[in-house]
């Protein structure tokens, strides 16, 4: 699904990452296509540089992750003049690995159905409008927004589950 731009890894196993520890990429972009596209390829990027392999089925699933919800940042989250913002966390311990995404605007006014809703909808086929976040169901582990605390605007966060248990990836 992603392009590698360093040409193709041939793995399709995980790496297998150390215990305890944790990664973070954070930037702003531009509320537009080409800032969804962007934030995409970085995300994929650093999912690779952090032990989530090019080709694998975690790294394809996080980067449509990302994918939907910059997408929907820029789609229904954008106001003229404001970026929206990207946050990228991965943590291993003892128990597993997940990869947390974190995208928020500055509208506040448009908000996205709960998780619960989206799943209804999707069970009695009537959803319309919020595809990606169907997407966005089935691949997270589990995921939800929430208002900023700090300004007008929204977080939309999703997090997948890479592998569980010490064994897991190998």
């Amino acid at each position: 699904m992603t392009s590698n731009p360093a040409g193709l890894t041939g793995t399709t196993q995980l790496a297998h990452p150390a215990r305890n520890m944790a990664h973070t990429f954070e930037m702003r972009f531009t509320s537009t296509p080409r800032g969804a596209r962007l934030a995409r390829r970085l995300a994929a990027h650093r999912l690779d540089s952090w032990g989530v392999p090019y080709g694998t089925g975690a790294h394809d699933a996080i980067v449509l992750i990302v994918a939907e919800l910059t997408a929907n940042a820029v789609l229904h989250g954008q106001v003229p003049g404001r970026d929206f913002h990207l946050r990228l966390h991965l943590t291993t311990d003892t128990r597993a690995t997940t990869a947390r995404a974190e995208v928020t605007d500055t509208r506040g006014e448009r908000l996205p159905p709960r998780p619960a809703d989206v799943a209804a909808g999707h069970a009695l086929g009537i959803t319309e409008t919020g595809r990606g976040l169907l997407l966005v169901a089935a691949l997270a582990t589990r995921w939800d927004w929430h208002l900023r605390p700090d300004g007008p605007g929204k977080t939309v966060w999703a997090e997948y589950v890479v592998h569980v248990g010490p064994t897991a990836g190998r």
